[in-house]
């Protein structure tokens, strides 16, 4: 399970260095909509990496101990991203659906970067 932290922390980081580059491109140009609209679907888009990590943690921890677990939490992100295009839909004048969406897929996109990343150090690659 450490591995599994260590990645997490590892695309947390990633994450947090975009949303560190959306607010400056928020605060700096003249896109405020659509840097404010990744900013709404990253936040979310982290908070469900985080609540999945936790629940597949409870999931391992569980079949070790040969307990039952009920689900790992899948209609709750759900619940999250509906927010999230909710209140894009309700605040058209601060945000916009298609990069609230965008957004949203950030946390796979870190993973599959992260995958490749670490892939291509495990072969010797040096990116």
């Amino acid at each position: 399970m450490e591995k599994f932290q260590q990645m997490f922390l590892r695309q947390q980081k990633y994450i947090f260095y975009l949303l560190s580059l959306y607010t400056l491109g928020w605060g700096f140009t003249e896109y405020k909509t659509l840097f404010l609209s990744l900013i709404l679907g990253t936040v979310v888009s982290l908070f469900m990496l985080w609540s999945l990590v936790r629940k597949i943690e409870k999931f391992g921890r569980a079949v070790a101990h040969g307990k039952k677990v009920r689900s790992i939490g899948t209609f709750s992100r759900l619940a999250a991203a509906a927010l999230a295009a909710a209140i894009a839909i309700q605040y058209p004048q601060y945000f916009s659906i298609v990069p609230v969406v965008l957004g949203l897929m950030t946390s796979y996109i870190v993973i599959i970067i992260d995958f490749l990343l670490q892939k291509f150090q495990k072969n010797g690659y040096h990116v």
